[in-house]
């Protein structure tokens, strides 16, 4: 198989990655934090060793405000619900700032936020260019108390201006929470330099972790409530949940192999070095849109990794099938969990697109050759 669904989750990983998932789950697989044997502390270090590993990655000046969750979304839920039920619950008006585009893990959220009446405005985004940072800027109003976009789009690889958008929201004193689902580990990030108060990112797509694992990146200055309480290993005498982090969010036993794999992927990562990842993957999405024979193509004419098209002749849904069974080569077609992103592109009643993920273990043949599978297809 070429795999070429990357933005869904990343395939193949390291071997190092696999590696570590091995060992840790027969050898260290103590719980982490809930004693004090060599099994459980080796547990713990693995775990902070990651957090140290991703704080270094985003230039983060304190791990412990990374929190581990489920994934992108887990931590979207947090930020979202937690900041916006504290602002109800204080009885305080509030309002927030989103797009046209972002993955329903944003948009589901804020639609039960808007129940407990949060108003929402959604800014129209270029797919080509991104947002313009001055509609944000006009959009932001007295009430609002977040700002949440995502860095590239999971449908079309459009890139946002984060850090004009950060340098806004920190001018105004507004969070800014930022959906790194598609950038994470493809592009550089910096939470200080670009204003990002909260960062939402998957282990299991470009940071090369297995499913199952993300994190959210929490400023200082903020304080979401926690959306579960539980155990902790800490303050067990205390029937309240902790205040410090990572703690406060952290209830419950960690997936210790799945966090321990993350750590390994970003060291990969690291060592690979972050510009030449991106470059690699750019390369290749270029190649890809430079070699399109004739068909629709939506987004920006510099690729970054998330490529999408549609046909005058077939199906999204037909065209990815024939991908699959004739060629070999896995994609994902249609609305991706981001219908308002397909109502921008027009593609929302046409079934979506189909989407081809670009990742930095793929090579210049798998691109080549899902060139020439697309080109039979548009000619039936």
């Amino acid at each position: 198989m070429i795999y070429l669904d990357n933005a869904a989750t990343s395939w193949p990983k390291p071997e190092s990655v696999y590696r570590i998932a091995d060992q840790v789950l027969r050898e260290e697989a103590g719980n982490p934090g809930r004693s004090g044997h060599a099994l459980s502390l080796v547990a713990r270090r693995r775990i902070e060793d990651t957090r140290l590993l991703l704080a270094k990655l985003f230039n983060i000046p304190k791990p412990e405000r990374i929190i581990f969750t489920l994934n992108t979304t887990d931590a979207l839920n947090l930020a979202i619900k937690g900041l916006m039920l504290k602002e109800f619950l204080a009885g305080r008006g509030s309002h927030v700032v989103t797009s046209s585009m972002e993955h329903n893990s944003v948009i589901r959220p804020l639609g039960v936020m808007q129940r407990y009446g949060v108003g929402c405005t959604k800014v129209a985004v270029c797919p080509v260019n991104g947002v313009d940072p001055n509609d944000v800027k006009i959009t932001i109003d007295k009430k609002t108390k977040l700002v949440v976009w995502n860095h590239v789009s999971n449908v079309c690889g459009t890139v946002n201006s984060i850090a004009e958008i950060g340098a806004i929201c920190r001018e105004r004193n507004i969070p800014f929470l930022v959906d790194a689902a598609q950038s994470a580990g493809t592009m550089p990030i910096d939470v200080q330099a670009m204003g990002i108060g909260l960062l939402a990112f998957p282990g299991h797509k470009g940071l090369f972790g297995p499913q199952g694992t993300g994190g959210l990146y929490i400023a200082e200055d903020l304080v979401p409530l926690p959306l579960r309480e539980g155990g902790t290993g800490s303050h067990s005498e205390d029937s309240a949940q902790p205040q410090d982090l990572p703690d406060r969010y952290e209830s419950g036993t960690m997936n210790v192999a799945g966090i321990a794999a993350l750590g390994e992927g970003v060291r990969f990562l690291l060592g690979q070095g972050l510009e030449n990842v991106k470059n690699h993957v750019t390369k290749l999405a270029n190649r890809l849109i430079n070699g399109l024979p004739g068909l629709k193509f939506h987004g920006p004419s510099v690729g970054h990794g998330v490529v999408s098209v549609s046909f005058d002749n077939i199906a999204p849904a037909e065209a990815a099938l024939v991908l699959e069974n004739t060629f070999g080569i896995a994609v994902r077609p249609g609305l991706h969990c981001a219908p308002d992103a397909h109502r921008t592109l027009g593609t929302l009643d046409s079934g979506g697109t189909v989407r081809i993920g670009i990742g930095y273990l793929n090579t210049e043949d798998d691109i080549d050759k899902c060139v020439e599978a697309l080109a039979a297809i548009a000619k039936g």
